[in-house]
């Protein structure tokens, strides 16, 4: 394993690593205006939702690594300390590109970029009609990291109102995940897309308490078939089936552990559960 001083580092290759592994990383796609009232438009992928009450969202817009000057839109809310945070869809991903070209102070990137400024009901900065979600912002900090390039600067903002495009929306009228469409940064020039080629369901263990793989019998433990994934499945239960159940179960013919593997795939863990006891 290669193993690396972050100090030892010239910044760009830093950077590189930094982003390469941390991945896919949301976008907000910043709409901010300065003194004057003119708007900016830019993405960062320095950026997460960080608190639910208050709903609190943080971006960075980083020091340039090559001049070390600061982007427009730190300039902006250190001015006016707003900020509309619009989501990036599939649909808008090439635009939001455009608009993170190094403009000058004072161009506007909804006009650069095509897309469609929409008048904010609570702050002054405009929100792009074309992101499925919007967010109105309140901008209650700055943290600034260093002076140097390649520093961030903590953006850390309230969200104050919502904007959500109905077309996104299921049943419960909750967003759902497959029709919003979401795009994120990788390393380099790539994006990742969340569709149903890319997304899987992992049940949260909020309200159960699995046995862990440490009581996972040590021959199931150090299966060469069945992988860390597969072990964390079976660990996730809480209880482990009794000999009865074992009993009852009619299992499959053929190698148990590959057969617990299939059942897995499948996520039938108390059927993996019963193979491997049978």
């Amino acid at each position: 394993m290669l193993s690396i001083n972050p100090k030892d580092l010239e910044i760009p290759q830093l950077h590189r690593y930094l982003l390469g592994a941390i991945g896919p990383r949301p976008i907000a796609f910043a709409s901010t205006i300065d003194a004057d009232g003119v708007p900016n438009l830019s993405p960062f992928s320095f950026f997460n939702v960080f608190s639910a009450n208050p709903p609190i969202m943080v971006f960075s817009p980083a020091r340039s690594g090559r001049t070390g000057a600061t982007k427009n839109t730190l300039d902006n809310v250190k001015n006016v300390k707003e900020v509309v945070i619009n989501v990036v869809n599939h649909d808008i991903v090439q635009q939001m590109s455009l608009a993170s070209s190094p403009y000058e102070a004072g161009i506007d990137e909804f006009v650069k970029a095509g897309l469609t400024p929409v008048a904010s009901e609570l702050i002054k900065p405009f929100r792009v009609k074309e992101s499925p979600v919007q967010f109105e912002c309140k901008v209650n900090e700055i943290i600034e990291l260093g002076q140097n390039g390649g520093a961030g600067n903590l953006v850390i903002c309230e969200v104050v109102k919502i904007h959500i495009n109905e077309d996104v929306l299921d049943a419960n009228g909750m967003i759902d995940q497959h029709k919003i469409d979401l795009v994120s940064r990788m390393g380099g020039n790539w994006y990742c897309r969340a569709d149903k080629n890319s997304m899987f369901e992992v049940k949260k263990p909020i309200t159960t308490i699995g046995i862990g793989v440490d009581q996972i019998p040590t021959e199931v433990r150090n299966s060469t078939i069945l992988t860390g994934n597969d072990l964390g499945l079976l660990g996730s239960v809480e209880a482990i089936p009794t000999q009865e159940e074992v009993a009852a179960f009619d299992a499959p013919n053929g190698e148990s552990h590959q057969i617990a593997k299939e059942l897995l795939a499948k996520n039938e863990v108390l059927e993996a559960w019963k193979t491997l006891l049978k």
